[in-house]
C-alpha cells in the first residue's frame, strides 16, 4: 500500500486522462457522438482527448467554462457567472471523433442518441452513493436542463468527471431542498444522474488499482488536496505510482 496527495490540478489532469481512456468514450469516438461541456474539469478532459486524436491544436483551457467558484475577493464568485477570462469559444462537441469546432451542447442535444456520450463536470459530490449534484445559475436549468433531455428521454449516457474535493456530507437530495427552496439567493443545486469518475475511479479505470481515501487538505499549494490509499497487485501499484507521479507536478489552475 502507498499514500499519495492529489492537489485539484492533479485530480483534474488525472480525471482527463482517465475519462478519454474510458472504454464508452472510446466506442462514441469512433462511431458515435461525444459532447464536453465547457467547465475547468472538462477542460483537462477536452485537452487529452483532442491530443490523443491529433486535434489538440486551436484548444484552450482559458475560459473554457461558462461559469466558475472564484475567491469572495474576486468578481464572478458563483457558478453561473460569467468567468471573463476570453471569450466563450463553445463546447467541445465531436462527431465520429471529429471536432465539429463553434458548436455548443445546444446545438446538439436534440440529435444525440443512444450510444452517444455527455461529459459534464459538478459541483457536489456524495462519495458513498456515487451522485452528483450541479450548482445551477440560468432561470432555465442551463446546459443540465438540455442534458437530461437527452439522458432520460432516450438513454444518451452522461459521465461526470468531478474531484474528490468538492464532497459533501449530507444526502444531494436534502441539500437541493434547502438551496432551492422560495426566497433563497445565489446558486440552485441540481442532482443529477449519471456516472460519477473521481479520482478514486480513474485510478482504477487506468491502473486496475484500488485507491481509498483517508484524509484531506493542507497549505503552500496543497489547500483541497486529497490523500489518497492505493492498493493492488505488484503491477497496478506499480502503473500507479507512476501515472500519479506524472500528474503530482500538474500546475495550479489558472484563468
Amino acid at each position: 500500500m502507498n499514500t499519495y496527495v492529489i492537489t485539484p490540478a492533479a485530480g483534474k489532469r488525472l480525471m482527463g486522462k482517465a475519462t478519454a481512456a474510458h472504454p464508452a468514450v472510446q466506442a462514441a469516438l469512433a462511431s458515435g457522438t461525444v459532447v464536453i461541456v465547457a467547465g475547468t474539469t472538462n477542460g483537462y478532459v477536452a485537452e487529452e482527448i483532442l491530443a490523443a486524436r491529433g486535434q489538440g491544436g486551436g484548444f484552450t483551457r482559458r475560459g473554457f467554462a461558462r461559469g466558475m467558484t472564484l475567491p469572495p475577493s474576486r468578481p464572478a464568485a458563483v457558478a453561473g457567472a460569467p468567468s471573463g477570462a476570453s471569450q466563450f469559444a463553445g463546447d467541445v462537441v465531436l462527431t465520429d471523433g471529429i471536432w465539429q469546432k463553434g458548436k455548443t451542447v445546444f446545438d446538439v442535444a436534440d440529435s444525440l442518441t443512444e450510444g452517444d456520450i455527455v461529459l459534464k463536470g459538478a459541483n457536489a459530490l456524495d462519495v458513498s452513493r456515487r451522485r452528483a449534484a450541479v450548482l445551477i445559475g440560468h432561470a432555465k436549468g442551463g446546459t443540465v436542463a438540455a442534458v437530461l433531455q437527452a439522458v432520460v428521454g432516450r438513454r444518451v449516457r452522461l459521465i461526470l468527471p468531478v474531484g474528490l474535493e468538492k464532497r459533501v456530507s449530507d444526502d444531494l437530495d436534502e441539500l437541493a431542498a434547502v438551496v432551492n427552496a422560495p426566497g433563497g439567493q445565489g446558486p440552485r443545486l441540481w442532482p443529477v444522474p449519471g456516472e460519477v469518475l473521481t479520482e478514486i475511479e480513474a485510478i482504477a479505470l487506468l491502473t486496475g488499482a484500488r485507491a481509498r481515501l483517508v484524509a484531506g487538505g493542507g497549505v503552500c499549494g496543497a489547500e483541497g488536496c486529497v490523500w489518497l490509499a492505493v492498493t493492488g497487485t505488484v503491477e497496478e501499484e506499480r502503473l500507479a505510482h507512476d501515472l500519479l507521479r506524472q500528474v503530482s507536478t500538474e500546475p495550479p489552475f489558472t484563468l
